[in-house]
């Protein structure tokens, strides 16, 4: 098993860039061509909430990203530092339904529901939770190769 680990601070300009690594270790985990548009915008979505939530609380400390390759698997994990950022059992697809404020979360108006939504839509497996240290989304994609990452 190998893992990339990768953190940059919370400016969205750095959202690309983790974008375009992500995408390149996918393709060298085995990624089909056809998923790599998807990996990259889910973990796009991943990583602006997670600048936008440090940004509002914590600005200084770094989003952290690991990227594994592994069993057939392609994996990425982006991690923030905001403790409290979901409820805990995470936003349920109904959130909007059931008066979930979302500033209240850290994430903007309209945003926490629809991000998590277009996440859960473009990854094959997806695992939202709540850490000690902060939110973790969990995302992964079936790599036809062994991983040469």
């Amino acid at each position: 098993m190998s893992t990339v680990e990768l953190s940059f601070s919370a400016l969205p300009v750095h959202v690309r860039t983790a974008r375009l690594i992500v995408t390149a270790v996918a393709r060298r985990s085995g990624v089909a061509e056809p998923l790599l548009d998807e990996v990259r915008l889910a973990v796009g979505e991943a990583c602006s909430r997670a600048v936008e939530a440090h940004r509002r609380h914590c600005p200084d400390e770094p989003v952290s990203l690991e990227l594994r390759g592994e069993k057939g698997r392609f994996e990425v994990i982006v991690s923030d530092t905001v403790p409290g950022d979901l409820p805990p059992e995470g936003l349920p697809a109904t959130a909007l339904d059931e008066g979930v404020d979302e500033f209240e979360y850290g994430l903007g108006e309209g945003t926490a529901e629809l991000g998590l939504a277009v996440i859960a839509g473009l990854a094959d497996d997806v695992e939202i939770a709540n850490t000690p240290k902060g939110v973790q989304i969990r995302m992964s994609w079936p790599a036809e190769a062994e991983a040469t990452i």
